[in-house]
């Protein structure tokens, strides 16, 4: 997205009145902001976090085109195209990053070290190396951590409550994604537990699922737990489609995906932590520093439940957790 600033002329200034001369004069920050995908109409979850920053960031006071102007970059997938938006990125000097995701935030953290960056969906950011430590981050990043492996065990148990006579359950962890695969190595730990077996199949490309799906499906009585990744977020309909196909009960890790057409979620509010992104922007672009804030942790989790497709599998939602859904969609 390119912008140019209108340079007004002195005479003309000097014509306005004092409120917009005051508005045009005012410095206008520059908020860098880097996605996986979030350009694609389809991509639910990136569209949903895009508008909540926006609106959070005019809360606080914060309005694009007037005070602060937005730069949004798309990586898609694949290290390479990551590292080169990344770059391009930073060139343009922000006053602050708003990142999204564990490899952009790798990204942006080899090319600077000194721009302010608020970080989301990022699973382990101390593992990672991102921040020395929750409370005090140190460095130029600090944001809100999304470790979801603990919610592990609560998937497959939602699932085997939804549906009993699931025994099987296959997990689509996205390849070469290491917070993906600690939510895999999650779950197959917990799945004995809860008498379930696990197969994990690693997917590249949204192609992947069909394989992987059909084949799993060849032996009754399976389920799926859908993890969030970049592929997920603009091929949901895809996923929830081949569900149906198969008449797989799906569990899936963020709420968004059970409005559209998902079978049930459980998981952190992913759209409203952007609010509270939008405040640590505002708090930087204050003055604040990055590593003097410390790193949150979601405290909303959202159980989501969807009727319609429910009916449309044949399938009728226990009480037990129509009772304590926070939302149902019929």
């Amino acid at each position: 997205m390119k912008r140019r600033n209108l340079v007004l002329l002195a005479g003309t200034a000097l014509a306005l009145p004092r409120v917009i001369r005051a508005q045009q004069s005012e410095r206008v920050r520059r908020v860098g902001y880097f996605t996986a995908d979030t350009g694609n109409p389809s991509n639910l979850l990136g569209v949903e976090q895009t508008r909540a920053l926006v609106e959070g960031l005019r809360a606080y006071g914060w309005f694009d085109s007037r005070n602060v102007t937005l730069e949004h970059r798309y990586s898609g997938v694949g290290r390479e195209r990551i590292r080169k938006a990344a770059t391009e990125l930073v060139a343009l000097d922000p006053d602050v990053i708003v990142s999204t995701g564990g490899l952009q935030l790798a990204a942006l953290l080899d090319e600077t070290q000194t721009i302010p960056i608020v970080f989301t969906n990022v699973g382990d950011p101390i593992a990672s190396g991102f921040v020395s430590s929750l409370s005090h981050p140190g460095g130029n990043a600090t944001g809100i951590g999304v470790y979801d492996a603990p919610l592990a065990g609560k998937w497959l148990q939602l699932l085997k409550e939804i549906e009993p006579d699931v025994t099987r359950v296959l997990a689509l962890p996205a390849a070469g994604s290491r917070p993906q695969q600690v939510l895999a190595d999650a779950l197959a730990t917990a799945a004995p537990s809860v008498g379930l077996g696990l197969v994990a199949v690693t997917v590249s490309e949204p192609e992947d699922y069909d394989g992987a799906i059909a084949g799993f499906a060849r032996q009754s009585d399976g389920g799926l737990v859908a993890l969030s990744n970049p592929i997920l977020a603009s091929n949901y309909a895809r996923l929830h489609a081949l569900a149906a196909r198969y008449h797989l009960p799906t569990v899936y890790s963020y709420p968004i995906y059970a409005r559209p057409g998902g079978l049930i979620s459980y998981g952190p509010d992913n759209v409203a932590l952007f609010h509270d992104v939008a405040g640590y922007v505002d708090r930087i672009l204050r003055g604040a520093k990055p590593g003097d804030l410390p790193v949150q942790q979601p405290t909303r989790f959202v159980l989501a439940v969807n009727q319609k497709t429910a009916k449309a599998l044949g399938m009728t939602v226990p009480q037990s957790i129509l009772a304590r859904a926070d939302e149902v969609i019929e």
